[in-house]
């Protein structure tokens, strides 16, 4: 960790000669050198307002830029950009050496082992997380809780979210069940729109709750994840195993004077008093990683319950959104039924129309023969031509019926 701080610093102070070098060129709005572009900010540096609640409920608005979370919490950038408002990310549950980076909805913060950093945001479900957890905080101070602080905090961060989720399902149900109902009695085109706008929001809910549900459940599959998120035993055991490692660095050591002479006996007790210590010091780390190990297997089953608990409710309102999926499709199909059976009757009617239409040719073509100015025998008899008409009209109700006959004995449409 000292490392990191030097390097930080190191890169943070420019050395002298590119002050030099930079001292003659112009500021520009901001204060940066020889900027290009006056108006543009260095991304990443802003201050922003975060929420923090500490163990006791206390909480306080602070500004802290990007780099100082990223020491403080040791978190990489790319983690803190998942908490970014202006970027839109599926929610995300990531468990890292000092911290649990959350990203449900609209809960969007950093879980340590002795403080949350919530960030800040007029949302009701932001407000609702600080108030219900300073609450629970102060309420429960006295009180000796099973869960370690992170797992409360984590705890209400999915319980909102969940409550929250299946508060949206409800609401969507409600709204979508009688224009449903309304479209299937009566198809027209704002019943339509209504459905598609309907059909619209649940995709985007149902990816939603699709995304929480995989992400518990991934978490609920790695054990090695879960592990992580035991924020508080692992700074218990770093604590332990830093005091436990300086008595053995400096117990077994004692002060010799710098003027007293050294005896090559003294010389070779003192090295392998040396490396007897450093042969402890490294059975000790192993030691104290297997029993890490150990002990994270054996209480990870409390982390795993309490996912679990919030894996069913997820999965409930997921089934309730699938179910809502399914009626749809089902409204949709008689829909389709419904129009292809007008359409059905459609062609039933058009095919009436089309045989009465060749039958009515037939009956023209014959007025149109007698209408010619042509000699004929026929027209010496008066009633002649009125027989003709007759039997024309006749031959044609029988070809108009043979036809009404043939289009039933293939069962193109009962009759």
């Amino acid at each position: 960790m000292g490392e990191s701080h030097n390097h930080y610093f190191s890169l943070s102070q420019p050395d002298s000669t590119s002050s030099h070098d930079m001292r003659g060129l112009p500021l520009d709005v901001h204060g940066t050198h020889g900027s290009s572009f006056p108006g543009m900010k260095k991304r990443g540096h802003g201050n922003r307002s975060w929420i923090k609640i500490d163990q006791n409920g206390n909480s306080k608005i602070l500004e802290l830029d990007k780099a100082k979370i990223m020491r403080q919490c040791s978190l990489p950038s790319r983690d803190l950009r998942l908490l970014d408002p202006l970027f839109i990310y599926p929610s995300t549950i990531l468990g890292r050496e000092k911290a649990i980076v959350v990203s449900l909805e609209q809960i969007r913060c950093i879980i340590t082992s002795e403080e949350v950093i919530l960030m800040n945001s007029l949302d009701r479900s932001v407000l609702q997380y600080k108030s219900e957890l300073s609450k629970r905080l102060q309420t429960n101070k006295d009180q000796v809780d099973d869960l370690p602080f992170e797992f409360r905090a984590l705890e209400l961060a999915l319980e909102l979210t969940c409550v929250s989720l299946d508060a949206q399902v409800k609401e969507l149900e409600m709204e979508i069940y009688p224009v449903l109902d309304e479209l299937a009695s009566s198809i027209n085109t704002l019943n339509l729109e209504r459905a598609r706008r309907l059909k619209g929001h649940l995709l985007a809910l149902t990816q939603r709750v699709q995304k929480v549900h995989d992400e518990i459940e991934h978490l609920m599959d790695d054990d090695g994840d879960m592990a992580e998120m035991y924020l508080t035993e692992k700074k218990k055991r770093s604590e332990v195993y830093s005091l436990g490692d300086g008595q053995n660095l400096y117990g077994g050591t004692r002060m010799v004077s710098k003027s007293a002479p050294v005896s090559p006996v003294a010389s070779t007790n003192g090295a392998f008093r040396l490396q007897r210590t450093f042969s402890s010091i490294v059975s000790s780390s192993k030691q104290g990683s297997l029993m890490s190990s150990s002990s994270a297997g054996e209480n990870i089953e409390q982390l795993e319950m309490l996912l679990e608990a919030y894996f069913v409710v997820i999965g409930h309102t997921l089934s309730k959104l699938l179910s809502l999926k399914e009626y749809i499709d089902d409204t949709e199909d008689l829909i389709n039924i419904k129009l292809g059976n007008v359409q059905n009757q459609l062609i039933q009617f058009e095919l009436l129309l089309t045989a009465a239409n060749f039958v009515a040719t037939i009956f023209a073509v014959v007025t149109g023969i007698f209408g010619m100015n042509f000699a004929a025998s026929i027209f010496d008899y008066p009633s002649a031509f009125n027989w003709v008409l007759v039997m024309t009209g006749i031959g044609c109700a029988f070809v108009y019926f043979s036809f009404l006959f043939y289009f039933r004995h293939k069962k193109v449409f009962p009759l």
